[in-house]
């Protein structure tokens, strides 16, 4: 597939590349893996001289010594002698930039602390003494949130405060996964597009993957899913375990939990039989898992709190394949898809929601956009997003079939809402569903 959208991000990394030439920058890159990190930056680096290194889980001599080598062959730097510590390789490094702009790229950056703890503060140290004599454009790449959060922004780790320029790169926007999924298919259904967001999120690594294939219906996506072969099947596990390590089983039962509906922590709480407070407290700051949802106009610190899954692969891979795990190990791939298929629909309804939701946002038309539910449970909104600048606003109901919107309805949930809220708002209500998307 061939490269789509990033402007915002080239244009940061390029103006970045410009800075260093006068002295040496520190960019730090973050995003969840499969995102297109590193084609990213190989994009960004084209015509500039540079060095791209991957930091994989060897020790520290052998990561030096292959280190080493691609230097010499990507800058024809040659380092007398031979390098074991990774100090003294980013020294070298250094000084090369003294005489050379060049960018130096160290992708999943995060696994030099499994390499060697000290490995940050030697970079701080040596960084500090030659950032302002060299022109070296540095950008630490990671894909493991917690771990590169923890480095970056804990004021007590050696690299705190040394970045220049920081960049989250996020899953595509909704008008470019239209745009690769028309290029792809141009007669494409909306139920196509609805099937993509839902498996991909707008993950680069996963649209590829199924464009690659040519799965571009919802038939031949859902399909490709669920194939034994599929990298779909096993993603989950592995994103997973690289961020919790050992300690996955409560937190696996949780994301079971909320992709299949329970989303409140009492809910979560009565079925594993403990408190489960601090998991969603980590899942959602330490991890970015999931995230914290209160009704829109909440005051801070409301209990009224639902857990929703971020991530649409997830949700995807804990409704139908965690739970499933037995079946595929059977060889019964079959009796899977005809279960995701049979349920479809029904998950995908939820799915909607949080399209319509995204592309509210990334309209620009609106400061806030979420939900709203009563304490009782009585009356729920759909899509709520509001205008504080202009005091306009926007009230939804989204369903997959357009015939089964009330209007009336909606209405009258509206009326629901607090009006010392909302009353300086002048909202349009609005009927959504698969057709408008």
């Amino acid at each position: 597939m061939e490269f789509y959208d990033r402007g915002y991000e080239l244009n940061t990394l390029k103006k970045n590349w410009e800075q260093s030439a006068s002295h040496s920058m520190m960019t730090t890159m973050i995003g969840r893996r499969r995102i297109g990190k590193t084609s990213l930056l190989l994009k960004s680096a084209e015509g500039q001289k540079s060095l791209y290194l991957y930091v994989s889980k060897d020790n520290e001599q052998m990561l030096c010594k292959k280190f080493q080598q691609q230097a010499e062959r990507q800058l024809g730097l040659h380092i007398h002698g031979t390098v074991n510590s990774f100090g003294t390789l980013f020294e070298e490094l250094m000084i090369y930039g003294r005489n050379n702009h060049y960018t130096l790229i160290i992708d999943e950056f995060q696994n030099v602390i499994g390499i060697n703890k000290a490995i940050p503060s030697e970079i701080q140290d040596i960084w500090d003494r030659y950032k302002d004599s060299t022109t070296v454009n540095l950008i630490l790449c990671g894909s493991i949130y917690s771990m590169m959060k923890r480095i970056f922004d804990n004021g007590d780790e050696p690299l705190y405060g040394r970045r220049d320029s920081a960049i989250r790169l996020n899953p595509f926007r909704t008008d470019v996964l239209r745009q690769i999924l028309h290029d792809h298919n141009p007669e494409y259904k909306p139920d196509d597009l609805l099937c993509l967001y839902m498996l991909t999120g707008g993950v680069a690594k996963y649209v590829t993957l199924l464009m690659d294939a040519k799965a571009t219906t919802c038939d031949k996506m859902l399909k490709y899913a669920t194939t034994p072969d599929s990298p779909f099947l096993t993603e989950g596990t592995e994103l997973l375990l690289s961020e919790f390590g050992r300690d996955y089983g409560t937190y696996f039962s949780i994301l079971q939990l909320i992709a299949a509906g329970m989303t409140t922590q009492s809910e979560i709480d009565s079925v594993i039989g403990k408190n489960s407070g601090a998991y969603l407290s980590n899942l959602c700051d330490e991890y970015s898992f999931i995230a914290k949802n209160t009704p829109l106009f909440s005051k801070p610190g409301a209990r009224n709190i639902r857990w929703s899954i971020d991530d649409c692969y997830l949700r995807f891979w804990f409704r139908f394949i965690y739970p499933h795990q037995g079946l595929i190990e059977e060889g019964q791939i079959k009796l899977l898809q005809q279960y995701v298929k049979e349920n479809y629909e029904q998950f995908s309804g939820r799915t909607l929601e949080r399209w319509f939701q995204t592309k509210a946002m990334e309209s620009g038309q609106f400061t806030r956009v979420g939900n709203w539910w009563d304490k009782r449970g009585e009356n729920e909104i759909d899509l709520m997003a509001i205008n504080e600048f202009n005091n306009v606003g926007m009230v939804a109901e989204v369903k997959r079939n357009e015939r089964k919107i009330s209007m009336s309805a909606l209405e009258k949930k509206l009326a629901a809402l607090p009006q010392k809220d909302v009353a300086r708002y002048n909202i349009q209500l609005s009927a959504l569903s698969l057709k408008d998307i």
